[in-house]
């Protein structure tokens, strides 16, 4: 059984096939550059990795260059495209008109355009990348797997903001989430590794990122997640202002002549901890500047790891207690210095952290960096969102 996952962007094109009898990747790469000048194709497979050139117009083209390598008899990983048998597509926003994984049909492809506003940079990327491989793979099994689909398990007092009620009702105006399948991996992967029924845990998940989101999960269950009806609320991110009062920005965009649009684009793109150092929106870049005195680079690393702190005592506080904590993604897997601020005086909740075991946490494999004496487990794990989709795929298309 092989399954192959897109995560289409606007310019861009992931992808990996996946045997799912063993679970491991048989192929990925990316498209990027898509629609521009120079754009490039990165296929690895049988540990070697191929970089070109070439030219992608479109989505179709990116895709269809995607099937023919994994087909190629020189390089490719499957003898024909009869062999992939589903496409999971990852969808970053769902609104309520998607609450699970959902096959690709004329009727959810209806639906899909009319909550693409939902997520203006991604979902409609989306569409266009499941319309690029319906051209190509007309009878294979498609299904879309949305990154929010984790936390419709959030009870209303959670998920509802205090505004009028009607306009909830009539726009779906609530806290959605992001980045669910890696929660919702991460977690699962926190129970196996512990040889826990998920079920009795309480587990605070942060996928620290260039996106950041922190999640509660009570019994397997998200029962709060940090980011909100977009990915701009929450911890302060790579370029994401993250939480901030809605008439500071509207001040702001009087004082600097800019619309709601304008606006937006700011919160999204040139804020975060960019916009607080000046420096980088990578947090290398920003822990070398803060070793060599840059005030702005250390209060940047300042805020974000007291935002994750902060959402980690209220998460806390909502679960009734933690047993777990776990760091993913690229910042909470690689960089030691974040999670050992993060977790600072938090004491109080009998989290200790072992400096040396987290200075020398290994890459890609889950590791253990509580102190011995510590009540709260804290574990790094490498996340696995395809894989995620993957299994979706599978279990929607009733492929198992």
């Amino acid at each position: 059984m092989k399954i192959l996952v897109i995560n289409s962007g606007s310019s861009s094109l992931k992808y990996q096939l996946i045997d799912m009898e063993r679970e491991s990747v048989l192929a990925k790469g990316n498209c990027e550059r898509i629609g521009i000048a120079h754009s490039n194709f990165i296929y690895k497979a049988h540990g070697q990795t191929i970089e070109q050139e070439v030219d992608m117009p479109n989505h179709n083209v990116a895709v269809k260059l995607v099937l023919d390598k994994l087909c190629d008899k020189k390089v490719g990983v499957i003898a024909s495209m009869k062999e992939i048998d589903g496409v999971g597509h990852r969808v970053v926003a769902s609104g309520e008109a998607f609450k699970k994984p959902t096959l690709v049909t004329p009727e959810s492809m209806v639906l899909m355009e009319k909550i693409k506003d939902l997520a203006p940079l991604h979902n409609p990327a989306a569409i266009v990348g499941v319309n690029a491989c319906l051209a190509a793979m007309p009878k294979t099994p498609m299904v879309l797997v949305f990154d929010t689909g984790f936390h419709f398990t959030m009870p209303d007092y959670a998920y509802m903001y205090a505004i009028d009620y009607a306009h909830y009702e009539k726009y779906k105006i609530r806290r959605y989430g992001a980045h669910g399948t890696s929660h919702k991996f991460v977690a699962q992967e926190a129970a196996t590794y512990l040889k826990k029924n998920i079920e009795d845990l309480k587990i605070i998940t942060c996928h620290l990122g260039n996106g950041s989101s922190i999640t509660a999960i009570k019994g397997g269950k998200c029962i709060d997640t940090s980011m909100g009806f977009t990915p701009l609320a929450g911890v302060p991110m790579g370029t994401r202002s993250g939480d901030i009062d809605y008439s500071a920005a509207e001040f702001l965009a009087k004082k600097e002549g800019m619309d709601v649009s304008e606006m937006l684009n700011y919160l999204n793109k040139k804020c975060g901890v960019l916009g607080v150092s000046g420096v980088s929106s990578d947090f290398r870049d920003l822990s070398d500047a803060a070793e060599k005195g840059n005030y702005r680079a250390e209060l940047a690393l300042n805020m974000f790891t007291y935002g994750a702190k902060k959402y980690i005592g209220a998460y806390s506080a909502a679960l009734n207690g933690v047993d777990v904590i776990v760091f993913t993604a690229g910042i909470g897997e690689n960089d030691d210095v974040v999670r050992s601020k993060t977790l600072s005086e938090l004491d109080y909740l009998g989290v200790k952290l072992d400096e040396g075991k987290n200075k020398k946490c290994p890459r890609g494999q889950i590791a253990e960096i509580q102190a011995a004496d510590s009540k709260v487990k804290i574990l790094v794990i490498p996340t696995n969102e395809e894989l995620v989709i993957a299994r979706e795929t599978m279990h929607e298309a009733k492929l198992g």
